[in-house]
């Protein structure tokens, strides 16, 4: 039995007025997750516990059958372990964005203007973080180059409990009230400020001011962390695995985990994405023997946080069309059973261009079964309508496994029962 998972990030939205108050899902063109629907299981999940925040971290760990409130550690560590990071028993982990911040003489006077500082390139981020380790790194402090706008800050002896606030919360506001404060947050703050004197007239972001783009004009620090460790998740349920995604987070969770993370080249984290070679290489992961894949897709995420609509509908389409399609007919064709379960991990709805922890809409398939659950499209609110919410997202992956062939929706409602 083969068992493809794939994550639209950040899927789930609110309805929305230039879409004649529906949302993206409502609005995009996805038939395989129509078909999929037609005969899945369908319902809602809350994947992220209401104790924690709503970010993707939490929400995958989740997905993947980890309690976020056993292992949930930040997702910098798990960044970290994706960059080659060894971190020691003294260091933490700390995401640190290159950030679009407003013109202002006093550095608490600006405002978060872009929180990827236009999908800024790996390359250009890139030159500029090495700028701030050869400037500002030292034997307390190392700055680490990600992909895109994603870097990781690794700090000695720093609190892994400090409360810093993303950059995709505060678009459009003040940084003043948002800034690191207390003892322990003015190391950050300093940090911060210095970096935003190097980088204001670095070449790369005149380049950039010049092609009409965002500069990177500051570091931004949050979400610290110490060294994780997860059970491995094969051993845990009796699997191959494998990984696919292009942000360093998903997969410092499979290294974590010991599952198989597998690169895509031009694997970007935005809508401009290869769609393609993330299904090619779910599917020859199928053919190397994994009995388990699963694939993650920041697009519809990032359009959220940069609230773009239009955009966010094509992401829907593009997953559907260009990784869902091509991944199900490999499977519907390979002579063997199989399973498919779709579902974004958090809302990132337009509004408010930031994560939101509502219930979710999930979808899950499986060749030797058929369930008549959806009326209508799937989207979020007919996916409400089934009545089937589960309020713990570690119980999705035992529900995906639990579904037998010839099971009824009677024997649907024991398997629930049990997980």
């Amino acid at each position: 039995m083969k068992n493809f998972v794939l994550v639209f990030d950040g899927m789930a939205d609110r309805p929305i007025a230039e879409l004649g108050n529906t949302t993206p899902m409502d609005k995009a063109d996805a038939p395989t997750l129509s078909k999929i629907s037609k005969n899945g299981i369908v319902g809602t999940v809350l994947n992220v516990p209401a104790s924690l925040r709503p970010e993707s971290d939490t929400a995958n760990l989740a997905i993947m059958s980890y309690d976020p409130l056993i292992y949930s550690n930040g997702r910098s560590p798990l960044e970290a372990l994706s960059l080659g990071i060894d971190l020691a028993d003294d260091d933490t982990a700390i995401r640190c964005n290159v950030v679009t911040l407003s013109d202002a003489e006093i550095y608490e006077d600006r405002v978060m203007l872009d929180h990827s500082a236009d999908e800024i390139s790996s390359e250009d981020a890139r030159i500029l973080v090495e700028y701030l380790q050869e400037k500002m790194g030292n034997d307390t402090v190392h700055f680490y180059p990600g992909v895109s706008y994603r870097h990781c800050s690794v700090w000695k002896n720093a609190d892994p409990k400090f409360v810093f606030t993303p950059p995709h919360d505060i678009i459009g506001k003040r940084i003043g009230d948002y800034l690191p404060a207390g003892a322990e947050g003015q190391k950050y703050l300093e940090a911060m400020k210095r970096s935003a004197e190097l980088l204001a007239d670095h070449p790369v972001n005149k380049k950039r001011i010049a092609e009409g783009k965002n500069p990177a004009n500051s570091a931004w620090f949050w979400s610290p962390g110490k060294k994780p460790a997860l059970p491995c998740f094969d051993e845990k349920w009796g699997l191959k695995s494998a990984v696919i995604s292009a942000v360093d987070l998903i997969k410092g969770i499979a290294i974590a985990a010991k599952m198989k993370s597998i690169d895509v080249v031009g694997a970007t984290g935005n809508i401009h994405t290869n769609y393609e070679g993330k299904a090619e290489a779910a599917i020859n992961a199928f053919k190397d023997g994994y009995d388990y894949v699963y694939v993650h897709v920041e697009a519809p995420d990032e359009c959220g946080h940069r609230g773009e609509i239009e955009n966010k509908v094509l992401s829907i389409e593009y997953i559907d069309k260009r990784i869902l399609s091509p991944v199900f007919e490999h499977l519907k064709n390979s002579g063997e059973e199989f399973r498919i379960m779709c579902l974004p991990d958090h809302p990132t709805p337009i509004e408010i261009r930031t994560h939101s922890r509502e219930h979710v809409p999930f979808v899950i398939y499986a060749s030797n079964a058929s369930f008549e659950m959806l009326n209508g499209k799937f989207n979020e609110k007919n996916a409400a309508a089934t009545g089937l919410d589960i309020d713990d997202g570690t119980k999705l992956l035992p529900l995906m496994l639990g579904i037998d062939g010839g099971m009824t929706e009677k024997d649907l409602s024991k398997l629930i029962g049990r997980i």
